[in-house]
């Protein structure tokens, strides 16, 4: 919910900052069976009942490769740098810790998520988490509408994805020498 909110403000800021939203229908992107593909993996891994936690891991780590197909045939578009490094990110934390995103247990209260939760979860509070650092260390706070925990990795993939909208609407926000597809 946190990156469709970002797409949403994104949307609602390009004409304040003098961009034309019709822009976003004009692009073509390549491969974008890739990211449905990857997005169905990640649906799968979360949502079908009966599956072992290791092959709920696998599922997400193997979402990332698929998903970076789409990345890089859309490479030339602005912003699809970023949101590949924090794509990057989030899969270095996720493999390392098999299939889990590690949380911080004060990041998971503060969003008022539970702490030890029982079952498989995508994101959640490990005994002893690798690349901690890179997890869900950061949240928007329970009292808030989305409160939930993210990553520095889902930080770069939110700023990517604003630098792509206001870049293809070629907003001022936008670098004036946004990059299209060839």
């Amino acid at each position: 919910m946190f990156l469709v909110a970002v797409v949403v403000v994104a949307a609602v800021t390009v004409p304040l900052f003098g961009g034309r939203l019709g822009a976003l229908v004009e692009v073509r992107l390549r491969h974008g069976w890739a990211i449905f593909a990857a997005l169905g993996l990640e649906i799968a891994a979360l949502e079908l009942p009966g599956l072992p936690d290791r092959l709920r891991g696998a599922l997400l780590v193997l979402a990332y490769p698929v998903g970076a197909v789409f990345l890089a045939a859309n490479w030339r578009l602005p912003g699809v740098p970023l949101i590949t490094l924090g794509a990057a990110c989030n899969l270095v934390a996720i493999a390392a810790n098999g299939g889990v995103m590690p949380a911080s247990p004060s990041a998971l209260a503060g969003a008022g998520l539970p702490v030890d939760a029982s079952g498989f979860h995508n994101s959640a509070a490990l005994a002893d988490p690798r690349l901690a650092f890179l997890g869900d260390v950061f949240h928007i706070p329970a009292a808030w509408p989305l409160s939930n925990v993210f990553s520095i990795g889902d930080v770069l993939i939110a700023l990517g994805i604003l630098w792509a909208v206001h870049g293809i609407c070629r907003s001022r926000l936008a670098p004036s020498r946004t990059r299209q597809p060839s």
